[in-house]
């Protein structure tokens, strides 16, 4: 009981912060320039490990679907079946998971720093709101920075499959290229892409809801990111599932 009555508090507080965030955003002034900051601190920080991540693991699969479906003479299959892969799941995903280790955690102690030696309610006593200064410029950074992040994951997944299809496994680079142009659609781009926006909001809105309620000094800055890290990931799971299910009906609905 005393779970289930944590998890809803939880889900309430949130949800709260969400409509905090929905209402302040929409008035003056916007502090454009924290929200540059962020985008560019999000982005340009993170881009090497996403790249580096979802570049092997279009490596390993070209390599692990080529050896297995060679058994098969299925081996021209890869260029399909790795880029479909990559462009409608892996890139998005591993994209997000990397994003919520580096940038969940970041937000996360960071706030959590400033809560602790109440900066935020420095911010307060001079008349100034910390969700518009503090916590929406992180929000919309993280909604700007993954989308683009995510088409550069993607961008390098597919090529690292190429190489590994050409190096180990012989096939033609122009045959490999033709193939994955001719699989990839632009629903396929577009339902990684939709999917990154609500990766970007479940890692941006907990990291900042843990930060806020930090409490008992630097160890509990520790819990909370530890706390923000674990939720972000979960949510980019489950509802991976379910937006695939919801990109995949619409699909059905606008070609049906």
């Amino acid at each position: 009981m005393t779970l289930a009555f944590k998890f809803f508090q939880i889900v309430g507080e949130m949800s709260q912060l969400v409509r905090q965030i929905w209402s302040e955003v929409r008035r003056k002034p916007l502090y454009l320039q924290l929200i540059v900051e962020q985008v560019l601190q999000i982005g340009i920080k993170s881009f090497p490990l996403i790249m580096i991540v979802v570049g092997c693991v279009g490596m390993v699969m070209a390599l692990q679907f080529g050896v297995s479906l060679e058994k098969f003479g299925g081996k021209m299959y890869v260029p399909k079946i790795v880029s479909l892969s990559i462009i409608r799941e892996l890139g998005p995903v591993l994209a997000g998971l990397m994003m919520a280790a580096r940038v969940g955690a970041g937000i996360t102690s960071e706030i959590g720093s400033m809560k602790v030696t109440e900066q935020i309610d420095a911010i307060r006593a001079l008349g100034t709101s910390p969700i518009k200064k503090i916590i929406i410029p992180r929000v919309v950074g993280s909604l700007i920075a993954l989308p683009i992040l995510s088409v550069m994951a993607n961008t390098v997944g597919v090529y690292g499959g190429l190489f590994i299809g050409y190096a180990d496994l012989g096939l033609d680079p122009q045959f490999y290229f033709q193939k994955m142009i001719s699989t990839i659609t632009v629903s396929d781009y577009l339902s990684g892409l939709g999917k990154s926006f609500f990766f970007a909001f479940f890692i941006s809105v907990p990291a900042c809801y843990y930060g806020l309620k930090v409490t008992g000094g630097t160890r509990g800055v520790g819990k909370a990111t530890t706390r923000s890290v674990v939720t972000a990931c979960i949510l980019i799971i489950m509802s991976d599932y379910f937006l695939t299910k919801l990109f995949l009906t619409l699909e059905h609905w606008i070609s049906g």
